[in-house]
């Protein structure tokens, strides 16, 4: 995992992924780059309407879990390269939180395994606390 805090390339990433020895298994490669947005989980996930907006995130991780999640992807079928960035402390909307790319043979084989560690960072190794928009009356 990248410990770097400040948002990597993405082209260079992959530029990597391609230059690695066993690329040549790669058919796909997938990225996944989330964001922070002003609508909060809550209102998009669950539906509840009351909801405030959010004017950004505090975020962290938990190391050891994320580097678990990732050794498990890499003994998917199929994977070939996997690579996570996951950024940290108070994030403002637009920021990025999370970069994953993710290279294997089929397109089945990547959507599974992008499916399967972004699911599991989000779930299992990350605490986002969303800051609600205040009103000012």
């Amino acid at each position: 995992m990248d410990q770097s805090r400040t948002v990597p390339s993405l082209d260079q990433w992959l530029r990597e992924a391609k230059a690695e020895e066993d690329s040549d298994q790669c058919g796909m490669y997938l990225f996944h780059n989330g964001v922070v947005r002003r609508t909060a989980k809550a209102r998009v996930r669950r539906g509840e309407d009351g909801a405030p907006d959010v004017t950004g995130m505090l975020f962290s991780y938990d190391e050891a879990k994320v580097e678990a999640a990732i050794a498990r992807t890499r003994q998917m079928p199929g994977i070939f390269h996997v690579r996570v960035w996951l950024n940290q402390g108070r994030l403002s909307l637009g920021d990025d939180i999370m970069l994953v790319l993710i290279g294997g043979d089929i397109r089945p084989h990547v959507v599974d395994a992008l499916q399967s560690l972004v699911g599991t960072i989000k779930n299992e190794c990350v605490v986002e606390q969303e800051v609600p928009e205040t009103r000012k009356m």
